[in-house]
């Protein structure tokens, strides 16, 4: 075979060999985390909606760089073996080193605001959509946010079980009825053990819980109205002096609707799948130009 010509069927072998070797790794993305309520790693991870906040900072000074990808807290192989796989004290980063910084105790992590017994929507955003099932944990009362989680900060049972909830807009969505006495800082613990890859998923979404708004007071008795003495009138001139009434007190501004961090890897995967196609496209392509490369020479040796 001529020198070009052999030239040339090993540029195309290699090329096809290359194609070959990338276009499976396309695929390997990441695939998703809770972003209401808004979870440590959607507030602090790369491109996370929270990266200024003095917990995120912290969590990134603690890893020693920048928190993984908020989408791609995963452990391979677990099984529902979770607490015996992810060690105590290290619940919120799956005891992986790009996420450590997730496991500091802290009680300014960015956080939810609900109200105890409150029905809470839960917005799972998923990059790449997966079958299997969401496990949903809380804190105990009396969770000192100041420690690091262990498993038995959590409710041995999970306040919601759901397999292959609903996808809409990107997310997946469910709804968890909370505790009716639960106060104070909390974990919101979710643990997604997909069935259609080995992978299971981690997360911590921090909450405020208040007090459920007080039932109505109890009419009073009718001695106690009896004794009632009736109030003065007020007369004219009473009236007249009487002093404004105090303009009523601001309310505390509704927190910030949370970005929908999944929208922000739109642009990486329209890049990744538009290289993938380019590929298997040379991979289609070159495998016949190789031949005919081979071929060619072997005429010309003739």
């Amino acid at each position: 075979m001529p020198l070009l010509t052999r030239t040339r069927a090993l540029a195309a072998a290699g090329l096809v060999a290359a194609v070959a070797a990338l276009a499976p790794a396309v695929p390997a993305a990441a695939h998703g985390a809770p972003t209401k309520p808004i979870s440590r790693t959607a507030a602090c991870g790369i491109r996370g909606s929270e990266p200024g906040s003095a917990a995120c900072k912290a969590a990134r000074k603690a890893n020693g760089g920048p928190i993984g990808s908020f989408d791609n807290l995963r452990i391979p192989n677990v099984n529902g073996r979770d607490r015996a796989v992810v060690p105590d004290g290290k619940l919120c980063s799956g005891g992986l080193a790009d996420y450590a910084g997730l496991d500091l105790p802290r009680d300014d992590w960015p956080a939810t605001k609900a109200e105890a017994g409150q029905t809470l929507e839960l917005r799972y955003a998923t990059t790449i959509p997966h079958q299997g099932t969401f496990r949903v944990y809380l804190t105990r009362q009396g969770y000192d946010p100041g420690k690091k989680l262990r498993w038995d900060d959590l409710a041995t049972e999970p306040l919601l079980e759901d397999r292959d909830p609903p996808l809409r807009d990107g997310a997946y969505r469910m709804s968890v009825k909370l505790p009716d006495k639960r106060t104070g800082r909390h974990v919101l613990y979710v643990v997604w053990q997909t069935s259609s890859t080995p992978d299971t998923y981690y997360s911590c979404s921090d909450l405020v819980l208040s007090a459920s708004a007080a039932a109505p007071a109890a009419a009073p008795s009718a001695a106690a109205v009896a004794k009632k003495k009736p109030a003065p009138k007020k007369t004219a001139a009473a009236v007249t002096k009487t002093e404004p009434s105090p303009p009523p007190a601001a309310t505390e501004p509704s927190p910030a609707a949370v970005t929908n961090v999944a929208s922000v890897r739109q642009g990486d995967d329209l890049v990744r799948y538009a290289v993938s196609g380019a590929l298997l496209l040379l991979l289609v392509f070159g495998t016949p130009l190789l031949i005919l490369l081979i071929r060619r020479g072997r005429r010309q040796t003739r």
